[in-house]
């Protein structure tokens, strides 16, 4: 079960950066978020997913941590928005090709900023996802129960992980998804 304090956080790239593959880039990251004063609890195996939405780019190296320490979620966030700068992330097209994509998944069992505007995030359409993003954190992730590429990995660390919202653990969410959607997740 996650404690309180612990944090999930999912990982993927699928360009290379300064240094190195995207596997290599993920290494480094979750070194950077050590560094940083999280304690990397555990790391989920690196898994290969096709690129999401299909046709946006090449394929991705996945992973997913879970993580304490004593940063707040709005904190957590800064910093991994400075990792990814660090490893040459540039936010140009929503969806679009990255050298490093880190999402905070949950900051222990918060919902934030409260369980009306996570709803109305969490029930947006495909076409709105395209174009619309939160000016705000949303926790834990709207979109983290759909995606494969995250509940796979994140079965690897906090399969016994509930939901606050979903009342769902990891393992169901997952369990819950289509099997072809599970398949293309495959471990490296």
């Amino acid at each position: 079960m996650l404690r309180e304090q612990e944090k999930l956080i999912a990982l993927g790239a699928n360009l290379s950066s300064a240094i190195g593959s995207p596997a290599e880039t993920l290494r480094a990251a979750i070194d950077e978020l050590s560094a940083s004063g999280e304690c990397v609890l555990r790391v989920s195996r690196f898994y290969a997913t096709p690129c999401f939405p299909a046709g946006a780019g090449p394929d991705y190296v996945n992973a997913c941590i879970v993580s304490t320490g004593e940063s707040s979620a709005a904190e957590l966030l800064s910093v991994m928005h400075q990792i990814e700068h660090k490893f040459g992330r540039e936010r140009e097209q929503r969806w679009g090709s990255r050298s490093l994509d880190l999402d905070l998944l949950a900051h222990g069992g918060e919902i934030l900023p409260d369980v009306t505007s996570y709803s109305k995030w969490r029930m947006l359409s495909l076409e709105e996802q395209k174009v619309r993003a939160p000016d705000e954190l949303i926790l834990p992730h709207p979109r983290m129960h759909e995606r494969a590429f995250v509940l796979v990995p994140l079965c690897d660390v906090a399969a016994d992980w509930r939901h606050p919202l979903l009342d769902r653990t990891v393992r169901q969410l997952c369990e819950a998804l289509p099997q072809e959607a599970r398949d293309e997740v495959k471990p490296l």
